[in-house]
């Protein structure tokens, strides 16, 4: 666990605190000293050197470098793209949908996971949902729409939803016992636990920067196995997706044998110069600290939220990041905490605090207050 000087010297380093209690990272990470300073060191190169792209690119293999090692994976299964929907898309277009046509995937998927899927019906796939069961969408459900006509399945490791968390291994498992592949969607979580992907045993793995990697919107990452890299050829592609950008020969087609080839144009330098010092703190607590840290102000929040009758839209059992509380009037319980400074968000009738880091159990007691003070703003254990 980290003392509290340890957290006291991290929470300095986001000005936001001086200000406002922060519990939105599952839509924006807070902004770190070492963030903008990233942003400064960028305009600086820029400033100074007007166009120093050799530089420039470096730092961009540096982060490739550097998220590989985040996520137990090969630099050249990674690939730098400006959005997670972006990297679905390079792998969609890379697909055939003969004779495996099936996606399946939970309904508590993001959005885009769903709309990038269903526009490839015009190119014959099928997509299956799964419906959830009391609140989670059991392994077992899975079992029973992967087949041996299913191509992917799309999994996201905590539902932005209700903070709910797949078991992604055993999905994972099942699938590639049914020769289907695995896309895991860890926009939700990245930041807050170790991972590695080869555990997991993913084919397809995706993040972005924006939330609890504490980067810039703009940039996000693509792993994709390396046994399944040569077969696949994405139709959407660019310079910096071809085994050199800088050989400028529009009559010449040559994708990169790695997984640049899911890229596509310029890179988001301003973006990686942000990302890479966020990366480096996180790594620096340490992601075993961090998930404790994380864990151990989960369990107070639903304890007390518990203790107040309010209904968890999340399981009881979660170990965080997001706990989502079901609310009767989710803009009006979001005005209550704005008043107080307290930032938080909310989806359909989910009211999502999201923990991080550099939150603490003060934070957590100044949301419970706002909330005890609004139980009628609240679904409650027994309402109809």
């Amino acid at each position: 666990m980290l003392t509290e000087r340890e957290l006291n010297e991290i929470r300095a380093r986001f000005r936001v605190f001086q200000q406002r209690i922060y519990l939105n990272s599952c839509s924006q990470g807070a902004l770190a000293d070492v963030v903008e300073a990233g942003v400064m060191a960028y305009l600086t190169s820029w400033r100074e050197r007007g166009s120093p792209w050799d530089m420039w690119t470096e730092q961009y293999e540096r982060a490739r470098k550097q998220f590989a090692a985040f996520i137990g994976a090969q630099p050249d299964e990674v690939a730098i793209v400006s959005s997670v929907s972006a990297g679905i898309n390079a792998v969609a277009s890379a697909l055939d949908f003969h004779p495996r046509f099936k996606i399946v995937m939970g309904e508590f998927e993001f959005p885009t996971m769903g709309h990038i899927w269903l526009a490839q019906q015009r190119r014959g796939a099928r997509v299956e949902f799964i419906a959830a069961r009391d609140g989670r969408i059991p392994v077992d459900a899975y079992a029973r729409a992967i087949d041996e006509t299913t191509r992917l399945v799309p999994v996201t490791h905590v539902s932005f939803l209700n903070g709910v968390r797949a078991d992604v291994k055993a999905i994972a498992r099942l699938a590639h016992e049914r020769g289907a592949w695995v896309m895991m969607d860890d926009y939700q979580d990245c930041g807050t636990r170790p991972i590695d992907v080869k555990a997991l045993d993913v084919d397809f793995y995706l993040t972005g920067t924006l939330k609890y990697l504490l980067g810039p919107p703009g940039l996000a990452f693509l792993y994709v196995r390396a046994e399944l890299i040569p077969s696949l050829q994405p139709t959407i592609s660019g310079w910096f997706a071809q085994r050199d950008p800088f050989a400028f020969d529009v009559r010449r087609f040559d994708p990169s044998p790695t997984a640049r080839r899911f890229q596509a144009g310029t890179p988001p330098i301003p973006n990686l110069y942000a990302a890479m010092p966020a990366l480096d703190l996180l790594s620096e607590i340490g992601l075993d600290r961090i998930a404790a840290h994380i864990e151990w102000l989960s369990r107070a929040l639903i304890d007390r939220a518990r203790a107040l009758g309010i209904r968890l839209k999340t399981p009881t059992d979660s170990v965080g990041p997001l706990i989502v509380l079901q609310s009767k009037d989710l803009r009006a319980i979001l005005a209550r905490l704005a008043e107080r400074r307290i930032v938080a968000s909310g989806r359909h009738d989910g009211l999502r605090l999201s923990l991080h880091v550099y939150n603490t159990l003060d934070d957590v007691e100044a949301a419970v207050a706002v909330l005890e003070e609004n139980l009628d703003l609240m679904v409650r254990e027994g309402d109809d």
